[in-house]
């Protein structure tokens, strides 16, 4: 069986990052972006320190891209299987009012957070699968999606991107049911605070370090779930820096 490899879509300074970092301890990482310089130097960082990653420019929202994609994916790494997929896109987020906002940006957070989770699934999944049937394998093939706070609790101004990611969120818990009895584990995370990366800098200033979420540990407790027996599937996690309110 060929080395398997995890796929990170959404890769930018932040949690993307992070959890590349992390997994490429362990395995080839791919890189998908769609601006090259959210990966460029991740990639160059990765591998001059000893591990394998491969970026590629991706619009996760297109299923043409992302079969490219994944097809650039076979070409790097002939028949290797996935041991892990995570899907951290965010999609265009809209603070409007319903009478205020266009159909048009209703719907631009679902074309990354539904449209592209779901394309980004169907592409990863055979991959998966195919790791399930390595039994060698040390850890099950997990598939993880990035939530939010919106996954679970919709606020005024926000009815895009809430829905979008009330979707995603039911995608995940189908995806599971499905394919937990063939060994694939899928999980949803909760990310229910603000993450402490350079767009962020400047919130909550006032506040001590404990107020944000960290981007390493975020990709920690993602690897804590890549780790799991299959006797023990988390299939959802809330993630949560020690000050915030909820």
């Amino acid at each position: 069986m060929p080395t398997p490899i995890t796929i990170v879509a959404g890769v930018g300074p932040g949690t993307g990052a992070s959890v590349a970092r992390r997994f490429a301890k362990s395995y080839p990482v791919i890189l998908l972006a769609r601006n090259p310089e959210n990966y460029e130097s991740l990639a160059k960082e990765i591998n001059s320190s000893g591990g394998k990653a491969v970026g590629i420019s991706t619009d996760v929202s297109s299923e043409e891209s992302l079969k490219n994609a994944f097809s650039q994916i076979e070409k790097e790494f002939p028949g290797a299987p996935a041991a892990a997929a995570v899907f951290n896109a965010g999609g265009k987020f809209v603070r409007k009012g319903i009478l205020e906002q266009t159909v048009e940006e209703f719907t631009a957070g679902h074309e990354v957070a539904v449209k592209g989770a779901f394309i980004f699934s169907q592409k990863s999944l055979p991959l998966l699968l195919k790791h399930a049937e390595d039994k060698g394998a040390k850890y099950p093939p997990t598939l993880i999606f990035t939530g939010a706070t919106a996954s679970v609790k919709a606020n005024a101004l926000r009815a895009g991107f809430a829905s979008a990611k009330f979707a995603m969120r039911a995608l995940s818990t189908s995806i599971a049911k499905e394919f937990a009895p063939q060994g694939v584990h899928v999980a949803h995370a909760i990310i229910d605070g603000v993450i402490d990366i350079p767009r962020t800098k400047e919130w909550l200033k006032d506040q001590p370090p404990e107020a944000k979420i960290e981007a390493d540990a975020i990709a920690e407790a993602y690897w804590n779930l890549h780790t799991q027996s299959k006797r023990c599937f988390t299939n959802e996690i809330d993630i949560r820096p020690m000050l915030e309110k909820w």
